[in-house]
């Protein structure tokens, strides 16, 4: 077992994608809380880097060059790596990548789970644990970490903590959310509901665009709420389809925010409903309620872990199928209603203020 000093530098290999990130907050903790003297590295896709903008359970940001090819770019980040003399790699993401660039930076002790043939790559390989597809991912990557305590501290605290994925917004960073919507003529004294009507990997995951268009509506009807559309860029689409299909006005600020100030964005919102898309996690890490419709994945281990989310679903028979193209008729999401939806909006997230 390796002594508590000996670790004096960790660098941990970030998620790929929002939501993954959001899910790997409580492990990030509870690293910093068992190391509480290292120097702990967040190596993460640079898009990724604003989620982390107020952080305090790291202390620096390394970011990977998403412009290279996947060979240059391993070569280009372990000689990153190899200069930083890290005495501990743990890598949240499966992909062998991540793997092989740890160990061409040669850091010592490596710690991942052993999948994608990177067994050999890893100082500590883990097998998957069984219980993987039923709990939340949240515990996939606490694991890591309870793992890394008992490895290399010979203790074991990390299993009784209660996972906690919150994130801190500034006030300053929400003085600039707000004087954004006020650009865009928001009434920042009035009710706003975010709406995310994208999903940038798998079209599947997509609510038809008109019944957000509906929902907007009535939400705005009957609830006297302004509609903010947020997404990446690759979901310009879905904004055009909305905005040409409700009747009530609406904002469209999809593409124009990186994560960094969607999320301030979410912070000074009332709700966001959305299909199974990153932001639906960053909301309620920031404190925002969400609703969150879900069709083909499975709420149980990827949906957004908070008492301030709830998942809106048509219950079908065939869900979740975990596929990016539904080979029949896409019921898991064609039965869901619009008023179902409202329904849940309202009872579950606006009843104290209507």
């Amino acid at each position: 077992m390796a002594a508590t000093g000996i670790i004096n530098k960790i660098v941990v290999r970030g998620t790929n994608w929002i939501g993954d990130a959001v899910m790997s907050v409580p492990a990030l903790r509870e690293l910093s809380r068992i190391f509480p003297d290292a120097e702990i590295t967040l190596h993460t896709k640079t898009t990724l880097e604003g989620l982390y903008e107020d952080a305090d359970f790291i202390d620096r940001l390394l970011t990977i060059d998403g412009g290279l090819s996947k060979i240059k770019r391993v070569i280009a980040e372990a000689d990153n790596l190899e200069k930083e003399d890290f005495d501990l790699a743990i890598l949240l993401p499966n992909s062998f990548e991540s793997a092989i660039t740890a160990r061409l930076a040669r850091v010592p002790r490596r710690i991942g789970y052993n999948k994608d043939l990177r067994g050999l790559l890893l100082s500590d390989p883990l097998a998957v644990p069984e219980w993987k597809d039923r709990r939340h991912e949240v515990y996939y990557y606490l694991n890591l970490i309870a793992e890394a305590e008992r490895r290399y501290l010979n203790r074991s605290t990390v299993s009784a903590a209660e996972p906690d994925i919150s994130l801190v917004v500034s006030e300053t960073r929400q003085q600039q959310a707000r004087a954004m919507l006020r650009s865009e003529g928001v009434d920042t004294n009035r009710r706003i509901v975010a709406i995310g009507a994208g999903s940038t990997n798998s079209m599947a995951k997509r609510w038809h665009a008109n019944r957000f268009a509906e929902l907007i509506d009535q939400l705005q009807d009957e609830l006297d709420a302004t509609a903010v559309l947020v997404g990446s860029p690759t979901e310009t689409d879905v904004g055009a389809e909305i905005q040409a299909s409700v009747r009530t006005r609406v904002v469209d600020l999809i593409g124009r925010t990186g994560i960094a100030e969607a999320a301030a964005l979410l912070s000074v919102c009332d709700l966001l409903v959305s299909n199974d898309m990153g932001l639906a996690h960053v909301a309620p890490a920031v404190g925002t309620r969400s609703a969150v419709i879900f069709g083909p994945t499975n709420p149980i281990t990827t949906r957004p872990f908070s008492d301030k989310s709830v998942v809106i679903s048509a219950g079908v028979e065939c869900s979740p199928c975990m596929l990016r193209e539904c080979p029949i008729d896409h019921r898991c999401m064609t039965r869901v209603t619009v008023e179902h939806a409202f329904s849940v909006c309202r009872h579950h997230f606006l009843a104290e203020s209507v």
